[in-house]
């Protein structure tokens, strides 16, 4: 039995799903710990530093199919080193006097820190592939949904009339301020490391600066202005980031749960025959996809204060900062990719009821339009006097559940001001949805 969700056989697509833990799995990481070093070899060569021919040689066989990985995993133990087993058996790979070039001038942290930044930018273009998808999707919706009446709510109770359009708007608008993020954070976070064992490239001398340039330009990263061995801020940056996008499928799959409960039933997730909402009770039909991005949301949250704790990396090397963002980083890309998936799924998927959204504007029989009464008799009374005026006709209205328009009907303070026929047209909830249309336009395009 796996000892996480991730790995789990039954599970680990409720979380995630197969491209990210590709990236995230030791064979992908080796890969990347492997081009770092025929990327050295190679700028090492390209400045005399060493043969071409050994680098040629590192280079072909730095292919992670090459290595025994259990005999890795049995030198990492007895080395307590993460990296070495790997030079060890890269080294006795290359034919000829090549493997006494492995590694030249580097230390550990110059290639678990660059292979980790290789992983984050591989996750990174799959979330945001993911991203952009969602991203059309609910811009596709809104403008589809552009003039769809439904109740507005605020602290859980109707507020005034919106359209759905206008409430998957917002949605979307928050989803490219996260693919702005990512697309923002890629120059600053990606970027490689050489600078050697205590990070001022003793070993290579004037050298490194060229070898360093060449390196990172094959790999295709920045190249930082100083080593950052002991300067963790990019990693947590990048994790931060993804913990608020999984917040943002988190809030949506949210929302999507509390407008699918019985009594609201305005909008339910992707259903199909065959899934099953309880073991029990046949009937149930279950916002389980989004439960399970909530759940993951939530996860991601919490793995936060982990990165930040190892931004305090002691010195010049701290290899407890590096244990923790093994351990995190991994799960967070997961975990994140898993709740954007999930929620393109959704939203793909996403079923609207659109009479029921109608039908749950009127409930409270005109009270959702109180405001517009008010505003309009404020004109005659004064807006404090027309708000104690409509507050009383609302509370009776609400107590006897009787119309509203019935209540106003008989109150001489209103009937004073505005005719029958002007109070009705102030009830109508499509002449009171503001300016829904125009920031759907604003944000989805028009149709």
């Amino acid at each position: 039995m796996p000892s996480h969700v991730i790995d789990s056989l039954l599970f680990r697509d409720m979380y995630g799903a197969e491209p990210l833990r590709q990236v995230f799995s030791d064979e992908n990481m080796v890969q990347c710990w492997l081009d770092y070093e025929a990327a050295l070899a190679r700028a090492e060569a390209a400045v005399g530093l060493i043969p071409a021919a050994a680098a040629e040689e590192i280079t072909r066989k730095a292919r992670v199919e090459y290595l025994d990985l259990a005999a890795m995993k049995k030198g990492i133990d007895e080395a307590v080193h993460e990296l070495v087993p790997m030079v060890w058996q890269l080294a006795r790979l290359c034919e000829g006097d090549a493997g006494g070039y492995v590694h030249w001038g580097a230390t550990t942290q110059d290639v678990t820190d660059t292979g980790l930044v290789m992983q984050m930018r591989q996750a990174q273009a799959i979330i945001l592939a993911d991203l952009e998808a969602l991203a059309e999707e609910l811009a596709a919706s809104a403008r589809r949904e552009r003039d769809t009446i439904m109740p507005g709510r605020t602290h859980g109770q109707h507020a005034l009339p919106i359209t759905f359009g206008y409430k998957v708007a917002i949605w979307l608008s928050e989803v490219r301020r996260h693919i702005e993020r990512l697309q923002q954070l890629a120059p600053r976070v990606f970027v490689g490391q050489f600078a050697g064992a205590a990070g001022t490239l003793a070993s290579v001398g004037t050298q490194g600066l060229e070898i360093q340039r060449l390196m990172l330009a094959d790999l295709g990263l920045g190249v930082p202005d100083i080593g950052w061995h002991p300067a963790r801020d990019r990693l947590a940056e990048w994790a931060s980031t993804l913990a608020l996008i999984a917040a943002t499928m988190g809030k949506i799959a949210h929302e999507i749960i509390l407008l699918q409960k019985t009594e609201v039933a305005e909008i339910e997730e992707p259903y199909q025959r065959g899934k099953v909402g309880s073991s029990t009770m046949p009937h149930k039909r279950n916002p389980m996809l989004c439960e399970g991005i909530q759940g993951a949301a939530r996860l991601t949250r919490g793995l936060v204060p982990g990165i930040l704790a190892a931004m305090e990396a002691e010195h010049e090397r701290d290899w407890a900062s590096m244990h923790i963002e093994w351990a995190v980083i991994p799960e967070i890309g997961i975990f994140t990719g898993g709740t954007v998936a999930h929620a393109l799924r959704a939203i793909r998927g996403l079923i609207v009821y659109r009479d029921r959204m109608r039908r749950n504007v009127g409930i409270l029989h005109g009270l959702i339009l109180s405001e517009a009464v008010m505003l309009r008799l404020g004109e005659y009374l004064g807006r404090q006097a027309a708000h104690e005026v409509v507050h009383e006709a609302s509370m009776l209205a609400f107590e006897q559940q009787r119309p509203l328009a019935d209540l106003l009907a008989e109150d001489e303070r209103v009937t004073a001001h505005l005719l029958s026929g002007e109070i009705e047209e102030l009830l109508r909830p499509d002449a009171y949805i503001g300016l829904c249309g125009y920031f759907v336009d604003q944000v989805a395009g028009v149709s």
